[in-house]
């Protein structure tokens, strides 16, 4: 759901003991939406404005930055870095907040700048305003022909979005709630009414009131007894008593072991169709809800082009080999055309040029049976067997070359099937800038000009993981870095481990001597890291490093192994997430 504005009071509430008081030490921009204000004490402050997912909280994620900042993030630490966070709040029941940052100017006076984030869907922005409460700049600005009602332009003092004239349900009294009630129309779902009626309402929590209530979502209001406009009213207070109390409880809504929604309060509209997971932090929680949608969103905006680019060489190669292996099984019938040859030497003496057709017995087989052969009259009849004769030795080399051509195309499918997974599986910049060079060095990508200070700095590394017994477990983040791992910095004495007779990262367990646990775990990866991840008792090899070699002229990634052992895992997300690194 996107975060409602009671669900953004409690987040509120949470972050403001975490931050007030706190010295800004360092501002990031990673991504356009994003901004996070480093806090002395080791402490993120993550800020985001994307349309589709507009929040706030402490977040423990590590997000890699442009080496040329922003031109908003340059503004930003211009007037907010040093400052220290006096407070951080939110208009009563308004997807706003507001971070007021004392500073001091340039002449050494005190003064304060306001970060407004105004998490509203579509209409998100985040606005730097002055001591005077004019807007310095802002994320997006909104000009004239933008909005005709409220601009946010530099130089504008900065207004609050018109009010919606809705009532505030942590104030609503029980004589003016059934009031209300009673101006309801009959066919009107009292969800909907929920909505319509009263601020900081998503629709999720308004279902959820007229479940407890009723325990359905559909139901009107046509001839509501008093019975049942009492428990309804009992369930709107009780819910509100509760937040006004700030007795909330981080609530994630799991579906098929993904997340698929997140309250402040428990959810029981759903029943055994939905599992529900608590957090002891809504920081947390909106860490874990967001890491694979962020990691989503990666993928669909900055791996977009090359995603586009290796499906389209990946469907040209498949109507390639399917043209090919037709081509490849009419050479099968090449005896065909070597009989045709051969009937027509046998039956020169009777035959005469112009002639279209040829009946001949064909001795070959039993009984000799009578066989047609096609002539082309304008050839003689020597001339028609020397073109059948032709015809067969074309069709002998053709297989030949055909098999080759074939298996090479096979391989280099697989090879892009398994550029395609990594794309999928890239988490950061740097994985795609290295997917990139990779394909340019193959020759599937145009190399482009680098320019002065564009790109990520950051050395890619591979997923470093430890098992339950203290062994380090490297996992490979692309073809050319699992060829490094595997055939530069692993030793030969370490573990090599694949997911069998799938695309995946190559996964190395150092230690010669590892033991079972470890061993599982290591499997464990290597199936989540591949397109098994998704499946149950994935078989995986694994076998020591010295027994694994990379053929000569091999594309990147492509290795074989001599000998090895299997083991069979089911790959499980908090498993991995408990073997990570710290």
């Amino acid at each position: 759901m996107p975060l409602d504005a009671i669900c953004l009071r409690a987040v509120v509430q949470e972050t403001a003991t975490q931050v007030t008081g706190a010295r800004i030490e360092k501002i990031q921009q990673p991504a356009r939406d994003q901004v996070v204000l480093l806090l002395r004490g080791s402490k993120r402050l993550l800020l985001c404005a994307g349309s589709n997912q507009p929040r706030l909280h402490m977040t423990a994620v590590l997000r890699d930055n442009p080496s040329q900042p922003p031109m908003f993030c340059m503004l930003l630490r211009k007037y907010l870095t040093g400052g220290r966070i006096v407070s951080i709040t939110q208009p009563e029941l308004e997807r706003i907040v507001e971070i007021t940052v004392e500073i001091l100017d340039e002449m050494g006076e005190k003064g304060c700048c306001r970060l407004i984030l105004e998490a509203m869907g579509r209409c998100a922005n985040l606005i730097l305003t002055g001591t005077d409460g004019r807007i310095i700049d802002c994320l997006r600005r909104v000009d004239l022909e933008s909005s005709q009602d409220r601009q946010l332009l530099p130089g504008l003092y900065y207004r609050r979005p018109p009010a919606q004239g809705k009532l505030n349900p942590l104030t609503t009294e029980k004589s003016d709630f059934l009031h209300i009630l009673d101006e309801c129309r009959e066919e009107q779902a009292l969800d909907e009414w929920l909505l319509s009626a009263f601020a900081g309402f998503s629709p999720l929590m308004a279902r959820e009131i007229v479940y407890r209530a009723f325990q359905t979502t559909d139901r009107r209001n046509i001839s509501l007894t008093e019975a049942e406009r009492e428990s309804l009213w009992q369930t709107f207070s009780h819910l509100t008593a509760a937040v006004n109390e700030g007795a909330y409880t981080p609530t994630v809504l799991l579906r098929n072991g993904r997340p698929a929604d997140y309250s402040y309060t428990e959810i029981t509209q759903y029943g055994p169709t939905a599992e529900s997971m608590a957090y002891d932090a809504f920081s947390a929680l909106l860490d874990g809800f967001y890491a694979q949608r962020e990691q989503a969103d990666r993928v669909h905006q900055r791996g977009q082009m090359l995603k586009k680019a290796m499906a389209n060489a990946r469907d040209r190669l498949r109507r390639k080999l399917a043209a090919q292996e037709k081509e490849y099984a009419a050479t099968q019938n090449r005896d065909a055309l070597r009989l045709s040859g051969e009937l027509i030497t046998a039956n020169l003496y009777r035959m005469k040029k112009g002639e279209a057709l040829l009946q001949a017995d064909n001795y070959y087989e039993t009984d000799c049976p009578q066989m047609e052969i096609r002539l082309d009259p304008l050839l003689s009849p020597q001339q028609n067997a020397a073109k059948y004769f032709k015809q067969y030795n074309k069709a002998k080399t053709a297989e030949v070359i055909l098999r080759e051509q074939i298996e090479k195309g096979r391989g280099e499918l697989i090879y892009l099937e398994s550029v395609l997974e990594e794309i999928q599986e890239a988490e950061s910049e740097q994985d795609f800038n290295d997917i990139r060079l990779e394909l340019q060095e193959g020759g599937y990508l145009r190399s482009e000009r680098k320019t002065k200070g564009g790109g990520f700095q950051r050395a890619s590394r591979p997923r470093e993981f430890r098992s339950s017994t203290g062994l380090r477990i490297l996992v490979g983040r692309n073809n050319r870095q699992n060829d490094k791992l595997t055939g530069k910095d692993a030793a030969r004495s370490d573990l090599w481990l694949h997911v069998q007779k799938a695309h995946g990262s190559h996964v190395i367990l150092e230690g010669p001597e590892p033991d079972e646990t470890s061993i599982y775990e290591a499997a464990l990866l290597a199936a989540w890291f591949s397109q098994s991840r998704e499946g149950q008792n994935v078989p995986v090899d694994y076998t020591p490093v010295k027994y694994v070699k990379k053929p000569g002229g091999a594309r990147p990634g492509m290795v074989i192994y001599t000998t090895c052992r299997t083991v069979f895992v089911t790959p499980e997300e908090a498993a991995v997430k408990k073997l990570s690194a710290k």
